[in-house]
């Protein structure tokens, strides 16, 4: 199964970061917090990445070209032998799509370009600035067991997000409030599961996903939930940097599922 990374955004509540470098590409410990989210569906088995691009998409695109110098150890030797040697060559089974989906195109925008390259299969999206401990494959079951075009997971944070109106009886999301202090209240997480009739909620480049199309599917039942009880975080200021930096240096990183 695919995995969509929406990563084209401009990142304005870092913006300390975001004017050098696209959000996604802002470094965890010694990786973006993209690399992080990859190596968690990595973990579960899925290897196959579209990442949508737009705000310093070049930056992203180089990243990759130049993997193995970034992950590997290399020997430049400068002699008359003039050649590049890689020490312990760094391998992902990953196959990256990296794709320009525009400089000013909203979330359901991107996720709608990219709509040939998902073709009539079942998809997974998440955003490049969140990392959890998430149970993938749960979240894949629920979705199957629910039969919705859309499952999002979902969290219980603290005080800052908009948040979700859930039908327990049936795993139903059957509508949103904005931005509030909720009191234990649910909100999106970000980790979804999409069938491609998704594709059809979407206008264009400026619909934003989380609104109108969200909300429709919602009307039309077509929402479903997976509820995460563990750990979740999202990197959008400076300071949620630093928390998630000083997870990853104690070694205690909750989002780092996968083994070295």
């Amino acid at each position: 199964m695919k995995v969509v990374i929406l990563a084209g955004g401009f990142g304005t509540r870092i913006s300390e970061e975001s004017h050098l470098r696209p959000k996604p590409m802002i470094e965890i410990g010694d990786a973006p917090i993209m690399w992080h989210i990859m190596k968690i569906y990595s973990h579960y088995g899925f290897n196959e990445f579209i990442i949508c691009c737009g705000y310093k998409g070049y930056m992203i695109k180089e990243y990759f070209a130049n993997y193995y110098i970034h992950r590997s150890d290399m020997t430049f030797d400068f002699t008359a032998e003039n050649k590049m040697i890689v020490h312990a060559n760094v391998v992902e089974p990953w196959k990256v799509t990296v794709v320009d989906t525009g400089l000013f195109t909203q979330t359901g925008g991107r996720l709608k370009r990219i709509a040939p390259y998902i073709g009539n299969e079942r998809f997974m999206m998440t955003y490049g600035d969140g990392v959890s401990d998430i149970d993938l494959t749960k979240l894949v079951q629920t979705h199957e067991k629910l039969g919705k075009t859309v499952t999002l997971s979902a969290i219980q944070p603290g005080g800052r997000f908009g948040v979700l109106n859930i039908n327990d009886l049936d795993g139903t999301i059957t509508g949103f409030h904005e931005k509030v202090q909720e009191d234990g209240a649910w909100i999106n997480a970000g980790f979804m599961v999409m069938e491609p009739e998704v594709f059809e909620y979407i206008d264009g480049d400026s619909t934003i996903f989380e609104r109108s199309p969200l909300e429709r599917l919602s009307a039309d039942g077509k929402l479903g939930v997976y509820k995460h009880n563990k750990f979740w975080a999202c990197m959008d200021t400076a300071r949620d940097k630093g928390a998630l930096e000083a997870d990853w240096a104690s070694g205690n990183a909750k989002w780092k599922v996968w083994v070295d």
